[in-house]
């Protein structure tokens, strides 16, 4: 690989890397000071909730959490950095914040609100969403081979955004809320 490549291949990694530095040293602090963020997650239709559009990213439940958070964030993040050049910036600040506000909204759906959402799900899907609807809907035959990678990477998502009971299982801590509204923002 020569410099010119390493730069392009710096350049479209360096947006997704520093999103997942953020959650390491997040999740870093709170494990080396025995502190825990959660308090900073989206707590639905709350004032003080608010915050965790900002924030709830970037917090994750433990180390299994932030790891299964790691590699799509990697993965999506660089391919619209690579697929979506002009516009990957824009888009990835606009998906983050739009998934987070709709999970404020029908965040607690099934949760009575109790417990705060934390995660880069929402983040997660509403890039895994954006890459298979866009790459479908502007009929260029690299972004709809895009959108088969994704259904091939991704496609068992889709049953995150629907409650477990819905599908038989149990209730879990796992917020289906955030894996729908991120799922929407990206969709639309």
């Amino acid at each position: 690989m020569n410099k010119v490549e390493k730069k392009a291949l710096l350049n479209i990694l360096f947006f997704p890397i520093l999103f997942l530095i953020i959650m390491w040293v997040v999740k870093l602090v709170e494990y080396n000071f025995e502190i825990y963020f959660a308090d900073y997650g989206v707590r639905p239709q709350s004032l003080s909730g608010l915050k965790g559009i900002l924030f709830s990213p970037f917090i994750h439940g433990d180390f299994k959490h932030l790891i299964n958070n790691s590699y799509p964030i990697l993965i999506l993040g660089g391919m619209l950095f690579f697929f979506y050049k002009k516009i990957a910036k824009q888009l990835f600040v606009w998906l983050f914040f739009i998934a987070g506000f709709w999970l404020w909204i029908i965040g607690g759906i099934g949760n009575e609100g109790l417990n705060p959402h934390i995660g880069a799900s929402g983040v997660i899907y509403a890039l895994a969403a954006f890459l298979l609807v866009s790459g479908i809907i502007r009929k260029n035959p690299r972004l709809y081979a895009v959108s088969m990678i994704i259904i091939f990477l991704y496609g068992s998502m889709i049953w995150g955004v629907i409650p477990p009971e819905v599908l038989g299982g149990r209730p879990t801590n796992i917020s289906w809320q955030g894996h729908l509204a991120g799922f929407m923002a990206g969709t639309i």
